[in-house]
């Protein structure tokens, strides 16, 4: 009879965390699989979060998309910011830390089998390594989507869950492989900027926010994103905000009025026409269209 690996729920969450929300698929995967997604989740760590595990129950693979702090692996220390991900063994020396004044928020995903090591080092981000990624909100759709239907009890969550999680591998590792580790500077700022955007676009209303976040000049990041993105940095942002309101409007429906507070617009038809001019339809065209579908 193969192995079976049962740990103690009390080493796999942190309780220095709020708003959490997690999945859980298999926390008792047999020792002959050769890749097991465990169980993941979304947390919003506490201003005292501090992690300094020796030895965990799986691998993990993390990914920021707020806040700032600080990962050592194995003696490796790594800065934490938005667009951050970094892996670690269960025999990884592991302490992660947060700003106080900017807590973490970060995905994280537990893994087991035979093939972890391999995937993790093809995608770019072996266990005891961190990196600073591009496609920020790539990544963000994909975790957001495993969580989500990690969260379902469906037949087919397990397999939805095993597809989504091998398409986050091969966004992470095209995204590793648009970023070397020796980026110039202005491109490393650009990416933190872009981060940023992608993680906090529905409370970002001004170039200003983005450049006081960043901790850059305004006309900084003007430059790196013409230069970078071929757009300018509020058009990138207000595209950001429409998508949001986007999907909100297509999964949840609602008023458009709250729809567009929800991305930062206070006038619900100053939104409705930045929203048709990205789109090309009017946010109440696209609740029509939801309502026939239902």
């Amino acid at each position: 009879m193969d192995k079976v690996v049962r740990p103690d729920p009390k080493r796999l969450l942190s309780q220095q965390v709020t708003g959490a929300r997690y999945f859980f698929l298999n926390l008792a995967p047999r020792s002959n699989q050769s890749l097991v997604l465990v169980m993941g989740g979304l947390e919003h760590c506490n201003p005292d979060y501090v992690i300094a595990r020796r030895n965990f129950p799986f691998y993990a693979l993390e990914y920021v998309i707020s806040g700032q702090g600080s990962v050592t692996l194995d003696g490796e220390h790594h800065l934490l910011r938005p667009g951050t991900a970094f892996a670690y063994a269960p025999t990884t020396r592991c302490e992660i830390h947060t700003d106080p004044e900017r807590p973490l928020v970060k995905y994280f995903l537990t893994l087991a089998g035979a093939d972890v090591v391999r995937r993790l080092r093809q995608c770019g981000i072996p266990p005891g390594g961190a990196r600073l990624l591009a496609a920020h909100a790539e990544i963000t759709g994909v975790l957001e989507a495993l969580l989500r239907e990690g969260q379902r009890s469906g037949a087919l969550a397990r397999r939805l869950c095993d597809t989504l999680f091998n398409l986050l591998l091969l966004r992470i590792e095209d995204a590793s492989a648009s970023v070397s580790p020796s980026a110039e500077p202005a491109r490393e700022a650009f990416l933190r900027c872009k981060a940023l955007i992608d993680a906090k676009a529905g409370q970002i209303a001004t170039l200003e926010e983005i450049a006081t976040l960043a901790g850059v000049q305004a006309s900084s990041v003007c430059r790196w994103f013409r230069r970078y993105q071929g757009t300018s940095p509020y058009q990138y942002l207000l595209r950001r905000k429409m998508n949001l309101a986007a999907e909100r409007l297509v999964e949840s429906g609602g008023l458009v009025k709250e729809i567009g507070a929800h991305v930062g617009f206070s006038d619900p038809y100053h939104f409705s026409r930045c929203f048709k001019s990205v789109h090309g339809v009017a946010p109440r065209d696209l609740l029509h269209y939801r309502q026939r579908k239902r």
